[in-house]
C-alpha cells in the first residue's frame, strides 16, 4: 500500500548564499495492508521530514514515494489532494481548523468530503468523541477553543473518521492521560485488523510496542558528513 523507494531530499538555504543541505539519502521501506511501521531514530535523523515527503508537504528530491497507486514525488497538486481526501490520513501533533467550525463538524469532515451521507458523518463523529472523552457540552464548539489535550483528541478523532487505506502518525499518543491514551491505541488497532498500511512516529515506547509490527531506524538514511 505504500511503497518507498530510494527517496533523498535538500535544503536550500538562500540566506546563506544557497548553501545545499542533504538531510536524506536512499530511504526505502514498504508496508503492507494492516501492517504499522514505526519510525525510529535520535532527534534530527529526518522522522518527520520523511512523514512530509510522503504526504506531499515536501518535494523529494529524488526517488519514489507510492501511495496505492500515486507517485507522491511526481504527483500534480490536484491528485495530492484527492490522495489526502480518499486514500491518505494524517494525524499531525497541531490541530488546525477553520475558525467558527463546530467541533462535530470538524470531525465529520473527512467523511462529508467524500459524499457519506451528512447524518451517517456526524453519527461517526460523535462516536469517536465520545469515545475520546471529549464532553458533548462541547461538541457545538470551535475546538480553536479548547486546552491542548483536548484538541489534541479532536484531531485524532479528525484523522480516524474515515476509513484511509493508509494513515500517517506523528506521535499522537503525545500528551494524552492513561484513558485516552488507550483508546487511541486501540482505534491503531482497528485500523489495522480493517487493512489500514500504517507509518507512525512514537516516542512513547511501550505505545509503540503495542501497536507497531517492526521498526524502520531512519538513521540509516542519513547522509554521512565528513568531519
Amino acid at each position: 500500500m505504500i511503497h518507498i523507494e530510494n527517496v533523498s531530499k535538500t535544503f536550500t538555504l538562500h540566506n546563506q548564499g544557497g548553501s545545499v543541505i542533504e538531510v536524506m539519502q536512499g530511504a526505502t521501506l514498504s508496508v503492507a495492508p494492516g501492517e504499522c511501521v514505526a519510525l525510529t531514530g535520535n532527534s534530527g535523523a529526518g522522522k518527520s521530514t520523511l512523514m512530509r515527503m510522503i504526504y506531499g508537504n515536501y518535494l523529494a528530491a529524488s526517488g519514489r514515494i507510492i501511495i496505492g497507486d500515486v507517485d507522491v514525488a511526481q504527483a500534480e497538486p490536484r491528485e495530492i489532494l484527492a490522495l489526502r481526501r480518499e486514500t491518505l490520513g494524517y494525524v499531525s501533533q497541531f490541530l488546525r481548523v477553520v475558525p467558527r467550525v463546530s467541533t462535530l463538524d470538524v470531525v465529520a469532515e473527512p467523511l462529508l468530503s467524500v459524499g457519506c451521507d451528512g447524518e451517517v458523518a456526524r453519527e461517526r463523529a460523535r462516536d469517536l468523541l465520545s469515545r475520546l472523552k471529549i464532553p458533548e457540552t462541547l461538541w457545538s464548539l470551535s475546538p480553536t477553543t479548547f486546552s491542548g489535550g483536548e484538541q489534541q483528541r479532536v484531531n485524532i478523532a479528525h484523522g480516524f473518521a474515515h476509513t484511509y487505506p493508509a494513515i500517517l502518525l506523528d506521535e499522537p499518543t503525545a500528551s494524552l492521560d492513561a484513558t485516552n491514551r488507550s483508546t487511541v491505541l486501540s482505534l491503531i488497532e482497528e485500523a489495522k485488523s480493517r487493512g489500514a498500511a500504517i507509518i507512525g512516529i512514537f516516542h512513547d515506547a511501550q505505545a509503540r510496542d503495542r501497536v507497531a509490527d517492526r521498526e524502520v531506524d531512519v538513521s540509516a538514511f542519513t547522509p554521512k558528513r565528513a568531519a
